[in-house]
């Protein structure tokens, strides 16, 4: 997503080191640690709270019995096809 590469965490990392100090660096990344989960929580109940209002789950289940309706009607053409190729030959071997 942001494309951040190992050598520009490292240079991140020293850089916080040199300017945090090794004292508060733990209580910092624990802080900073914190909050993203915080953000992350919001925003994960934020979109299950959109999806359960957009209707999501009713949407994905329509798209589901459309499809398993069109599989249905597709093997239906095809064992009338089957029919019909089975009652021709019958008659061309009578006839």
């Amino acid at each position: 997503m942001f494309d951040i590469g190992f050598s520009e965490i490292l240079i991140v990392a020293t850089l916080t080191l040199i300017i945090m100090g090794p004292k508060r660096l733990p209580e910092t990344v624990k802080t900073i640690t914190l909050w993203l989960g915080r953000i992350r929580n919001f925003i994960n109940s934020a979109k299950v709270e959109i999806e359960n209002e957009v209707g999501i789950d009713e949407i994905k289940k329509q798209l589901h019995n459309e499809k398993i309706m069109n599989e249905i009607e597709k093997s239906k053409r095809e064992l009338n096809s089957i029919s019909k190729d089975l009652s021709m030959s019958q008659e061309n071997e009578k006839g």
